[in-house]
């Protein structure tokens, strides 16, 4: 009898918890229960823009309820994760490869999200504003440029005083979208950097110190004097580094800037937007200008996915397509051109889950 006091009075607190959800234990991982639309959704890529997804995704949970696990691991990473399924989207500085996608489970897609830049620093006496044309920038990277006073420099920048030191270039260590960007412009616009050592997020150098990311890079051109070397735009404007003027295209020295990333961007972009600014043909457009990209199936129906975590991938780069264009420049970033979002608009319609535009 006493025991059927004690066991009576728990077995109803039992029923009370399990009816009031107490015993779910199918919590999902970001912390939302599962079974709701409120799915998390995961994602990995680029360093590159960071700071404005990280915004952009702090936003759209605020206001959706929606948690984005974004990973910052590296363009290359991103494409290895969406290739092996792990997440719902992956983040590129660069376009995928035809090899790159050719090895793809399935039909991959790339939406722009916003427009960066790589600039070219220095440290010399009074750090003036020098100007660049690209035979002199893609001689200096290779080595065959060794002085500051060189004829070839100081011809392009007169009245500058220039000192007598030895150029010391600094580059990346590290692979990254970065030395990507900046490597297919010097292949576009040099024929020797081009045979070697051409374009890639990993490069063997042919000369300089390596040092890891823009921190390294910025860090070592502080402390050592005649050294050169390139980093984010981003990275660039918030650590006031000196910045070069380089000669586009059209002739213009055009000095990196938001306004000149996006004007890069006026110019000929494709439907399927794999394209490459670099040594853009606008007149006002910045030579070393990118989109940055996130990738995701075209077809949203694989695997034990739901149509509501594809629905939800879609919704929220659509987030970062409209309302997120409005954080880009306060972070450093330039927003996407009318035409970019336009034709961003057109890949997303193209994105199906059981044969239905999720868009």
């Amino acid at each position: 009898m006493y025991l059927k006091k004690i066991l009576l009075p728990l077995f109803i607190l039992a029923v009370l918890f399990t009816s009031c959800g107490g015993n779910n234990s199918q919590t999902a991982a970001n912390g939302k229960t599962a079974g709701t639309d409120k799915e998390g959704i995961m994602g990995a890529g680029a360093t590159f823009p960071y700071p404005f997804y990280s915004k952009v995704f702090d936003v759209y949970f605020k206001e959706k309820g929606i948690k984005v696990n974004y990973q910052s691991i590296g363009s290359g990473g991103g494409i290895k994760q969406l290739q092996n399924k792990t997440v719902d989207f992956g983040a590129s500085d660069a376009p995928m490869s035809d090899d790159e996608l050719s090895k793809s489970p399935a039909p991959i897609v790339h939406i722009p999200t916003c427009l960066g830049a790589v600039i070219v620093s220095y440290n010399l006496p009074g750090n003036p504003v020098l100007k660049f044309t690209p035979d002199v920038l893609a001689d200096i990277f290779l080595g065959k440029i060794t002085k500051w006073n060189d004829q070839r420099i100081t011809s392009v920048n007169p009245g500058v005083q220039l000192p007598d030191l030895p150029v010391s270039v600094v580059h990346r260590s590290d692979g990254s979208g970065t030395t990507y960007i900046f490597s297919d412009y010097l292949s576009k616009i040099s024929a020797a950097w081009k045979a070697k050592p051409g374009t890639g997020k990993s490069l063997d150098w042919p000369v300089g110190l390596g040092a890891k990311g823009n921190e390294g890079v910025s860090g070592m051109v502080k402390q050592t004097p005649g050294s050169i070397g390139y980093v984010e735009l981003v990275y660039a404007l918030q650590n006031k580094m000196p910045a070069a003027q380089l000669q586009n295209k059209a002739g213009n020295f055009v000095s990196a800037s938001l306004q000149s990333t996006s004007a890069a961007a006026n110019t000929g972009l494709p439907a399927d937007m794999r394209v490459s600014l670099t040594n853009t043909d606008a007149p006002d457009g910045y030579p070393i200008s990118s989109f940055t990209y996130l990738l995701i199936y075209k077809n949203q129906q694989y695997d034990d996915r739901t149509e509501t975590k594809a629905k939800g991938t879609v919704d929220l780069i659509n987030f970062v397509l409209h309302d997120g264009q409005q954080y880009a420049k306060a972070l450093g970033y330039a927003p996407l051109p009318a035409e970019a979002v336009n034709k961003a608009e057109e890949i997303l319609k193209s994105v199906t889950y059981a044969d239905k535009p999720l868009e």
